[in-house]
């Protein structure tokens, strides 16, 4: 048999290949599963946060941050532990990116404050001299859409599995229950923040994007 697969290297290279790919399917499969599981201390976004993440999405701010830091030196000096694939567990979708134009957001949340992002996203050049992004001032006059993100986290819980209203997980129940839980999760970002016109209109039931996009930011740790 191996004198005529000698013969034929056709087949030679075809049984060569076949077996490579079950020794790597073999191998790999098992290990990738495994590190695409949630690492330990990840959680499923909460309401807020999800309305948060729809506003990052709607106004393209994926378009100019990543969100994976590289494993290298360069990388993690500056953003911290590189990204583990078991962290984007319940990312629908992934944001990892393909350009930066500005910094990787994957750890923001570990070193940029509610009032820090309310004066960048209000200013930027205020806060980094010489940035080139833009004001986003709509997103403090604009209302989050509360009721959408509360729709993909029960379908995401019912479609997916994710782990809603499991200990130490994040709450959701029913929608008044999960709007009560919004607004006591949006007064702590309002208490630290400076602008009157989100106050006012927390005092009156309404989150504006401002207050999701921070809660959200905040998240990414």
């Amino acid at each position: 048999m191996f004198h005529w697969l000698e013969r034929n290297p056709f087949f030679f290279a075809v049984g060569v290949f076949l077996v490579i790919a079950y020794a790597g399917v073999v191998t790999i499969l098992p290990d990738f599963m495994e590190t695409a599981r949630p690492v330990v201390g990840t959680k499923p976004y909460t309401v807020l946060q999800l309305a948060g993440r729809q506003v990052y999405i709607k106004d393209d701010c994926n378009a100019c941050h990543s969100q994976l830091v590289r494993p290298f030196k360069s990388e993690t000096d500056r953003y911290g532990m590189y990204s583990l694939s078991g962290e984007y567990a319940y990312d629908r979708p992934f944001l990892w990116g393909s350009k930066r134009t500005g910094p990787d957001l994957m750890r923001v949340g570990n070193y940029r404050t509610s009032d820090w992002h309310e004066y960048h996203m209000s200013d930027p050049i205020s806060v980094v001299p010489g940035s080139i992004m833009p004001a986003y001032r709509h997103m403090f006059k604009n209302s989050a859409d509360i009721d959408t993100a509360y729709a993909e986290a029960l379908t995401v819980k019912k479609v997916f599995n994710t782990p809603y209203d499991q200990p130490d997980m994040p709450k959701l129940g029913t929608h008044e229950e999960a709007k009560k839980a919004v607004m006591e999760e949006a007064a702590l970002i309002v208490a630290d923040m400076k602008s009157q016109e989100v106050k006012e209109a927390f005092k009156r039931g309404e989150i504006k994007e401002i207050v999701a996009l921070i809660a959200y930011l905040n998240s990414l740790k």
